[in-house]
């Protein structure tokens, strides 16, 4: 079964979820070489709240029945990785699965993210197993997946398995929000005004995962004018996602939440002030997850407003009941 479909969606105005890419056997469905399935609970039932799951077997698009021969990575020669049946090393599926890819481009570009299947041939993200004559390796790329990842650079990406690790998972939800954000800013109309609203609201969260590509992110806005603003916005989302991809850490995290403290220097009292320093220093030492230091400061900025504060996405990048800087 494909489950593809195409929606504009703003989760700020509407219910409308968010398009997500998913190999079809994490959502149960029986497309496996084996017959069976791979069903995630946690991917269909608790994102599967926020994301409209758009199924898709590459196997199963070029021609591969069920139940049939596994399929496996194998090294031609020194360099060349194909993809044949594990039975049938002669034949060879490795053109047709890049087929299948350029294929679902026009669906492709529409998603926000894509869920993949770990150690597939076709499908996996990264250490997919590589034979040869002696051991496999694991240091391949799932045919179909290379190709999709190739064609949309900036799309986030990430393996079923992987989301089993609390940094990593919100690594990838935080990235399908904002390119989610992102897609609502082109719908609305690219302007020069526009991407430098988009980078403020974001400047904090990009801070948190790499304070010199912020840097390198404003500078790269500053140089554009009207007459280049489409260029230079794709030149940013790339970079953008690049940046968001790289792990925010503990001691960036602990300097924007010391730089938003600033915004509180005047109305806070001396009580107030030495409780969310204590917070704050309780985060970096591991006492704390990252949602108490947040958590108490939109709670003093709701009785203290500052208007730059309220439109960054720091504070609020996704919906609360996700719970995911609970783990953080």
């Amino acid at each position: 079964m494909d489950t593809r479909q195409s929606g504009r969606t703003d989760l700020e105005t509407t219910h409308l979820k968010i398009p997500i890419g998913i190999s079809s056997c994490l959502l149960g469905e029986k497309v496996r070489f084996d017959g069976g399935h791979k069903w995630n609970t946690y991917i269909s039932k608790t994102l599967g709240q926020y994301f409209e799951f758009q199924t898709f077997c590459p196997e199963l698009d070029i021609g591969l029945g069920i139940p049939r021969k596994p399929i496996r990575l194998s090294r031609k020669g020194s360099t060349q990785i194909r993809c044949v049946p594990v039975d049938k090393p002669q034949s060879d599926f490795t053109e047709v699965l890049l087929l299948s890819a350029e294929r679902q481009s026009s669906w492709h570009r529409d998603l926000c993210g894509y869920i993949l299947k770990k150690d597939s041939p076709s499908c996996g993200m990264e250490r997919v197993k590589v034979w040869d004559d002696v051991m496999p390796v694991r240091e391949g790329v799932g045919i179909y997946a290379s190709r999709l990842m190739k064609n949309f650079p900036y799309l986030p990406v990430e393996e079923e398995g992987r989301l089993g690790d609390a940094v990593l998972r919100e690594n990838f939800i935080q990235r399908v929000f904002v390119l989610h954000r992102w897609k609502r800013l082109l719908e609305q109309g690219l302007r020069l005004s526009n991407l430098l609203q988009f980078h403020a609201r974001h400047k904090l969260i990009i801070m948190s995962h790499n304070q010199t590509r912020n840097r390198e992110l404003g500078q790269l806005l500053a140089s554009a004018d009207k007459d280049d603003v489409t260029e230079i916005a794709d030149r940013y989302l790339l970079k953008l996602m690049q940046t968001l991809k790289m792990p925010a850490t503990s001691g960036n995290h602990v300097n924007v939440l010391q730089h938003i403290q600033g915004y509180l220097n005047k109305p806070l009292d001396k009580d107030d002030k030495l409780e969310l320093s204590e917070t704050i220093e309780n985060y970096r030492l591991g006492l704390l997850p990252l949602i108490v230091p947040i958590t108490l400061l939109n709670h003093f900025f709701r009785k203290h407003p500052d208007e730059y504060i309220s439109n960054s996405w720091y504070m609020n990048p996704y919906p609360q009941e996700m719970s995911l800087q609970n783990h953080i």
